[in-house]
């Protein structure tokens, strides 16, 4: 099924499977959108929501409650990429009859199989990768045609997130060149990671495929390839310093969504100080970046400027 935004593709699979009373289990960090779908708008129809961060089966299963009738799943995760282990996860499910939603968007359909692994609905940002040209928003629900039925007579026809024809044309075009692009994206972005990995002015990179991450074997076992997302602690300690980082960089586009053929780069700093908003949980050293088509020497020129700008 597909619908008007990536949003609007989580919103309605989790919504076409919750009443008052239960209960939402969701990974920790997730999108914004999404914590604010359950932090702000479920709760009004008397929906409680717990967050949880995957260690393994038994300290997951201790957090289902009675009434938890929906586990929601980001693997890898925004911004900081940490995994859940989706086998484990859906078996547990299945046995108490949850239905369990992964957003599959940071590794596209191409690099992450989740429905393979036993979860019940798969949703996608085809704003990024599936579209690849920055130009529309659209979401997909995949899962099966019984629950796609009871999705469209449910939500979807009376919340009516439609897409344009315009906009489903444009998407088939992005399609059409999917594979190539995420290949390169995917190939540029190891090529970032080493990079990062051994800089004297970089304290942590995030990355599911460094070897000496915690979830290396996890992210192997479930992940063919990565696509274009990598975050970086700078080795920074004043905010100042971070803005002469930030300010210094010219070829990385400074954008809150991916998955074009332009890289980009989003700094946790702007969303710090802001009047009547809360700072985030995350440091405000990281820096997400997400890698396009460019070719690595002309981004690694741009990042050693930014890098000679904090000393």
């Amino acid at each position: 099924m597909v619908v008007g935004s990536g949003v609007a593709a989580i919103s309605c699979a989790v919504m076409a499977n919750l009443k008052t009373g239960d209960h939402v289990l969701c990974v920790d960090k997730p999108y914004s959108w999404t914590k604010k779908l359950f932090d702000q708008y479920l709760p009004k129809f008397g929906i409680s929501v717990d967050y949880f961060v995957w260690e393994n089966q038994e300290s997951f299963q201790s957090q289902i409650k009675a009434n938890t009738r929906v586990v929601f799943l980001e693997s890898p995760n925004s911004l900081t990429f940490e995994l859940q282990d989706l086998g484990a996860i859906a078996e547990i499910c299945k046995s108490k009859g949850i239905i369990s939603i992964i957003d599959n968007s940071h590794t596209s359909p191409l690099y992450q199989k989740p429905i393979n692994f036993g979860i019940d609905i798969v949703v996608h940002s085809a704003t990024k990768y599936l579209n690849g040209h920055s130009d529309v928003m659209m979401g997909v629900i995949c899962s099966s045609q019984e629950m796609i039925k009871k999705i469209f007579y449910g939500e979807y026809m009376t919340l009516g997130p439609i897409v344009s024809a315009h906009d489903a044309f444009l998407a088939i075009r992005g399609l059409r060149t999917l594979p190539i692009r995420l290949e390169q994206s995917d190939k540029t972005c190891l090529q970032l990671f080493h990079y990062f990995k051994n800089h004297p002015k970089v304290r942590k990179v995030y990355y599911p495929f460094d070897p000496d991450a915690a979830q290396y074997d996890l992210a192997k076992k479930q992940m063919s390839g990565n696509g274009g997302l990598i975050s970086i602690e700078l080795a920074v300690e004043t905010k100042e310093e971070v803005n002469a980082f930030v300010e210094k960089i010219s070829k990385f586009m400074m954008a809150a969504s991916w998955g074009g053929y332009e890289s980009l780069f989003l700094p946790t700093l702007a969303f710090y100080d802001i009047p009547g908003w809360k700072n985030p949980v995350l440091p405000f050293q990281l820096i997400r970046f997400y890698v396009g088509l460019e070719e690595f020497d002309y981004l690694v020129a741009d990042l050693d400027a930014a890098f000679e700008a904090i000393g």
